[in-house]
Order: structure tokens, then C-alpha cells, then sequence
């Protein structure tokens, strides 16, 4: 499936997807869809900042979508990285979110990024922790009822791969 970088022109595409996740799913913990005005800031400032932001196409249409940011804010995070990916509903379990997670993980890598972290709402969610696990990531911690959403306590998975020469080397 063909895979490229987000523009403006697939925000409608975009919120969509995010808007049936937040109202239906607990793997992100807003609990209100952002409008599309949002959504087009939280593109520009992670396109601004040079990290990646990718959509995924089925005959013309954006089926998906997932993107990296850095961890935190503070400058000692400048080599750890962070994803987000979200895949249309009626495209689940077709391998479109690896296919995604994986072009990011070679973006990342290629900036410069050691660490790359997956923060997943719900221990529940066996689909984006087996897909994280797929592509060598391990779990390293949960937060334990994090979050409130849908009348229930939600877990947060914390899981991390190394990229590149991870750990074992300062950056240059």
C-alpha cells in the first residue's frame, strides 16, 4: 500500500480516523475529537519540527495514518522519538499500521532518533501491542489506571525499540 508524506488536502481523511478512535476506542485517551482546524496545527508543528507525519492510500483515498514526534519536550529527549498510528476502521488486521510504524521506525532513524517509544492506551489493546512487539519493540512498563475513559480505568503500555546504535554510542 503506498505510503506518503500527510498534506493539508488529507485532513478531512485524517480527522475522520482520529474522530471514530477517540469517540469508539481507548487506544488514545482524549475523550473529544479535535476538530480539523486542530488537527491541521498538530500537522504543522510535526512537519514544522522535521519529524514525520505519513498517510497510507487505497485507491486514492487515506485509509491511514501514524506519525513521530520526539518523547518529550525538554532537550534531553532530542533522541527519543514517540509514534501515533491510527488505521481506518474497516482496514483493521490487514497490516497497514506495521507497514506504517515501520516507515516511521526508518524515518526516525534516519534523523538521528536512538529510541523510539510506543505509548499505548489500554493494556487491552492486543492488536497495537502485538504489532509493536512484531517489529522488535519490548514492553518496558505499564501505567497502571492512567486513564479514565468510557466509565473504565484504562492501563498505559509503555514499549521501546532501539534504533540504530541505540545506547551504545554518544551521538556525534
Amino acid at each position: 500500500m503506498p505510503l506518503r508524506d500527510a498534506t493539508p488536502d488529507d485532513l478531512p481523511a485524517i480527522t475522520a480516523i482520529y474522530t471514530h478512535h477517540v469517540a469508539t476506542g481507548t487506544g488514545t485517551l482524549e475523550t473529544e475529537p479535535p476538530e480539523q482546524e486542530e488537527m491541521a496545527r498538530r500537522l504543522a508543528r510535526i512537519q514544522g519540527a522535521g519529524w514525520s507525519w505519513l498517510v497510507a492510500e487505497e485507491q486514492g483515498e487515506v485509509v491511514g495514518f501514524a506519525h513521530f514526534r520526539a518523547f518529550g519536550a525538554e532537550a534531553a529527549y532530542r533522541y527519543a522519538a514517540e509514534d501515533a498510528i491510527y488505521v481506518r476502521h474497516d482496514v483493521h488486521g490487514q497490516g497497514l499500521g506495521k507497514t506504517l510504524v515501520a516507515a516511521l521506525l526508518e524515518r526516525a532513524e534516519a534523523a538521528g532518533f536512538r529510541q523510539f517509544f510506543a505509548v499505548i492506551g489500554d493494556s487491552e489493546n492486543v492488536g497495537s501491542i502485538g504489532l509493536h512487539l512484531s517489529l522488535g519493540f519490548r514492553q518496558v512498563g505499564i501505567m497502571r489506571s492512567a486513564g479514565l475513559k468510557f466509565g473504565r480505568w484504562l492501563d498505559v503500555v509503555i514499549m521501546q525499540r532501539s534504533l540504530g546504535a541505540g545506547d551504545r554510542t554518544l551521538p556525534e
